[in-house]
């Protein structure tokens, strides 16, 4: 039992959920004192004690399924998955085969009578008859569950069950109600399918293997450039707890800075008391500064989601800061720090800004140097050795001259500049990328295309 909840926690790691040792620790306890046999109880238990984020939930529960979900746990050992499966295809092979036609009927009865029994059962026997899954095949459950629901017939069946639910009322609300809940019920039982076909290629591969092959990318991992419309939702879901989070630290980081530097009248006064050696070394009194912030973003098409997210994070945090001010850009540049002190929430800003901001000058298509330019020209005389400037992109120029020089004189005049490139790194420099010759002139050049990594970047500007 130990061994099998190491290698569940150690898959929840690799996942990227924080699980410390006096945590493995609580949940090993936990199991003592609960009846392991009982799944809701057991699954509760180690959610409860492993799992401190709604937005790992899902990545939780895949894990747990390929883990523990099919497994019979009697405190001391794990049985092997077959315990359930055993049974179940001796069950099957007693009974008699059904046609396809025969199957999708009780398959019907089972939905429309809600009968979650029948619906398992229907789901084992429609994975033998129609996923073909042969042992030690390197083929991914998406596959063997494509290949299983399209025999099904299923949206015929949700539309047999909306109908019979709709019965003699014929009304708009009745009939989206009749709708949703077949529908539901559908799902719940596709759900079903896949969950047999994991538990078949577990048996075949092994828990490890097969939570390799889901393994669940969590929202602070998810690739910014690349998301799709959900995952895009769950980055945004993210970013206020994550913005609360950030401004916390930085604030405690700030209080904690107890040391200025040294006083050396105070020191030498005190060391009299230990014959003039200096053992207790006395510190002026801190007297810390919050930086300004200037980001510079490009809002094209290949980089606006990471621009979008990273302007939402700094703005959501700037009570940290002394000053921030954005700046905009395509081929044209344009400062957006208005609109976001016209919102109370950045987000509201953020979307305001691609049909506000003036960004296009000339073709509409990227270019740093003219871009660079005309910053220097308009609002380098304001920039100190207090500001920190921020630029994102991915310095794609569209093979426009770069004016290197001009990112040379910004940053002569601040007090760091930083690069923050949304593209992996040895994407950098590749076709018209002319990041080599902007990064000289750069404190850093950093690979930020996941919020883990704007996290920590962000949570170190000081």
């Amino acid at each position: 039992m130990l061994d099998l909840l190491s290698s569940f926690i150690g898959e929840l790691r690799i996942v990227g959920i924080p699980v410390s040792m006096s945590e493995t620790m609580d949940a090993a306890r936990a199991l003592e004192s609960i009846d392991v046999a009982d799944q809701a109880l057991f699954r509760s238990a180690l959610r409860a004690t492993l799992v401190k984020s709604g937005d790992h939930q899902s990545a939780f529960n895949t894990a747990y399924d390929v883990f523990f979900a099919n497994r019979q746990i009697d405190g001391d050992i794990d049985t092997e998955y077959a315990s359930d499966a055993g049974s179940r295809e001796g069950s099957e092979s007693e009974a008699p085969q059904r046609s396809g036609a025969q199957l999708a009927e009780q398959l019907f009865d089972a939905l429309r009578e809600n009968n979650l029994r029948a619906l398992r059962q229907s789901a084992a026997e429609a994975v033998a008859r129609y996923a073909g899954i042969e042992p030690g095949r390197p083929v991914g459950g998406a596959y063997y569950l494509y290949r299983t629901l399209r025999q099904l017939e299923l949206e015929e069946m949700e539309r047999r069950l909306a109908g019979l639910s709709l019965g003699a009322n014929d009304d708009a609300l009745s009939e989206r109600l009749a709708s949703d809940d077949a529908h539901q019920r559908v799902e719940e039982f596709k759900s079903m399918v896949e969950a047999e076909i994991r538990e078949q290629l577990v048996q075949d591969r092994g828990a490890e293997a097969m939570a390799e092959s889901v393994r669940e990318t969590l929202p602070e991992d998810i690739d910014v450039m690349h998301a799709n419309r959900e995952e895009m939702l769950q980055l945004e879901r993210a970013l206020r707890p994550l913005s609360r989070k950030l401004a916390v630290r930085l604030a405690r980081r700030r209080r904690r800075r107890h040391r200025g530097p040294i006083d050396l009248r105070h020191t030498v006064r005190s060391s009299l008391s230990t014959g003039g050696v200096p053992i207790d070394v006395r510190f002026k009194p801190p007297r810390p500064a919050k930086p300004e912030i200037v980001v510079i973003a490009d809002v094209s098409g290949s980089v606006a989601s990471f621009a979008r997210f990273t302007l939402h994070l700094v703005h959501a945090i700037s009570s940290q800061f002394s000053q921030v001010r954005s700046f905009v850009f395509v081929d044209g540049l344009d400062e957006v720090t208005h609109l976001f002190a016209e919102c109370d929430d950045p987000a509201e800003a953020v979307e305001r800004i691609s049909a506000e901001a003036d960004v296009v000058a000339a073709d509409g298509h990227s270019d740093y140097g003219r871009a660079l330019s005309i910053f220097a020209h308009r609002f380098a005389p304001q920039l100190t050795r207090r500001t920190t400037v921020l630029i994102l992109g991915d310095a794609r120029n569209n093979y426009h001259p770069a004016q290197a020089e001009v990112l040379e004189g910004i940053a002569r005049r601040v007090k760091a500049l930083y690069w923050l490139n949304p593209e992996p790194q040895n994407y950098w420099n590749s076709g018209d990328s002319i990041l080599s010759l902007y990064t000289p002139h750069c404190d850093d050049v950093i690979e930020c295309r996941t919020l883990r990594q704007l996290e920590a970047f962000v949570g170190g500007l000081s």
